[in-house]
């Protein structure tokens, strides 16, 4: 999805995803045929998607949003009645900070995040007491409720980097507790559990890239004319209104 909303937002430039296996299983969980059905049983909703979703399924939404705008988005639209796709723990997280919003949530989301249950953090609670828990809001709503902050991968890298705190939980893809430890050799990072690792984050490697810049390697994302002109109407109202 991130390869193909390059080439939504540079048609005229040639994108290539250096390892055409590298995916997001969120992303792929609902198309285009099941959302047009849904959105059939809620005709008066603003369809709102995680950017988290193929180019051809953002066709048919109304507006994109990243895990760091989403509530700003939701709040700044005009319609009180949104269909929030497809995470459903983000979209939860979401609905409480914009209570003014009748939110309809379908039963998706990201696989990693949604592996940690609560004894995994009073588990590193008990290991790391003085610890803060900083978790994504793709976790799920009890994890949310537990933690000491909760934002973005880069609000949790920038709330991590500027606390006084020297010890913390990260409750996302165990790479993000891994940089942090990289750029604040000061403290401590601890992942919330083990649990927490995407095999398609992992999956392009720097031989990867080399045999891409090579021309050896890699897949060019082809798009149609049609499907970047209605895809990108999403993303220019994301923009609009974050």
């Amino acid at each position: 999805f991130m390869a193909e909303t390059c080439k939504i937002l540079s048609p005229e430039k040639t994108v290539y995803l250096a390892q055409p296996t590298a995916g997001c299983k969120m992303a792929e969980q609902m198309d285009r045929q099941l959302i047009s059905k849904v959105k059939q049983d809620y005709p008066n909703h603003t369809v709102v998607a995680y950017i988290n979703t193929t180019a051809d399924l953002k066709t048919i939404c109304d507006v994109c949003v990243t895990s760091s705008s989403a509530v700003k988005i939701v709040n700044n639209i005009e319609n009180k009645d949104i269909l929030f796709i497809p995470d459903c723990n983000l979209g939860d997280y979401v609905a409480k900070q914009c209570p003014d919003k009748n939110i309809k949530l379908l039963n998706g989301g990201c696989p990693i995040h949604a592996c940690v249950n609560t004894s995994d953090v009073e588990k590193a609670k008990e290991l790391h007491p003085d610890a803060e828990i900083l978790v994504h809001p793709e976790c799920r709503p009890e994890i949310v409720a537990m933690a000491d902050y909760v934002g973005s991968t880069s609000g949790i890298m920038e709330y991590a980097k500027k606390s006084d705190k020297k010890e913390f939980i990260i409750g996302t893809e165990i790479s993000i507790a891994e940089h942090l430890q990289y750029e604040c050799p000061d403290k401590k990072f601890y992942p919330l559990s083990l649990k927490l690792i995407c095999s398609d984050m992992k999956a392009t490697t720097l031989v990867d890239v080399l045999d891409c810049l090579n021309g050896t390697g890699g897949e060019e994302i082809v798009l149609d004319k049609d499907t970047i002109s209605s895809a990108k109407k999403c993303i220019d109202e994301m923009i609009r209104l974050g």
